[in-house]
């Protein structure tokens, strides 16, 4: 049985950064702390991972978004990331997958890509064991949210495009497709949904229309 080579990458990419770290030259304005950011995460791991033949491929499978509102009204959203990335080598092509969430904020549209970023550097800080001296920042800002009020927007799960799919062969009637479709309203994925419901919906209308057809020839097949 051969060795996976992608293993014995990590642990010298491991043995390079216990040598050299990755410093914490950045500061969060707002509470004074220091960071490490996913700029300097990338500078420090680009050369090792090129040097030793990893490449690294993101594959996000759940993302969440919630509205939220600061102490200014103004709106900022909160977005979670479920992200797997696959560690390869390009020795041999064995791979090592690791598993994290990302959460950021924002008030324009950058949220998603923050998160993201948070995923993949906490994927390295964990992967390459960066030593992180309580190191827990989302990013460089702190936000300033307004305390929930009573019925504010609970933070939902959403299911994937797959997970519709599974839950969609359980809906026997169009009632039951409607029920489910209305509960996606927030669904970042709720465009791709849609027609997944239509596919459902005309199967049991054709399943319905042989069944009503089969049941004509039995009752007539005497005559």
């Amino acid at each position: 049985m051969c060795d996976k080579k992608i293993y014995e990458s990590i642990n010298k990419i491991q043995a390079a950064l216990a040598k050299t770290g990755i410093s914490k030259d950045r500061k969060n304005q707002q509470q004074g702390y220091a960071f490490r950011g996913i700029d300097d995460v990338y500078g420090a791991l680009a050369p090792l991972l090129a040097e030793h033949g990893v490449c690294v491929f993101p594959r996000a499978t759940e993302r969440t978004c919630v509205e939220r509102q600061t102490q200014r009204g103004g709106a900022l959203f909160y977005v979670t990331v479920r992200v797997e990335f696959d560690f390869v080598s390009s020795i041999d092509g064995s791979v090592h997958t690791c598993i994290t969430y990302g959460e950021a904020m924002d008030s324009a549209d950058k949220a998603t890509n923050k998160a993201m970023s948070a995923a993949y550097k906490y994927a390295c800080l964990q992967t390459f064991c960066i030593p992180t001296e309580g190191d827990n920042d989302a990013d460089a800002t702190t936000h300033d949210i307004a305390p929930r009020t009573p019925g504010a927007q609970k933070n939902v799960v959403y299911p994937t495009v797959d997970q519709f799919k599974e839950m969609l062969s359980f809906c026997n009637t169009e009632d039951d497709i409607k029920e489910l479709l209305n509960k996606q309203r927030g669904n970042p994925n709720l465009q791709s949904l849609v027609p997944l419901a239509t596919a459902r919906k005309n199967e049991l209308a054709k399943a319905a229309n042989v069944a009503a057809m089969d049941a004509f020839i039995e009752e007539n097949k005497d005559m």
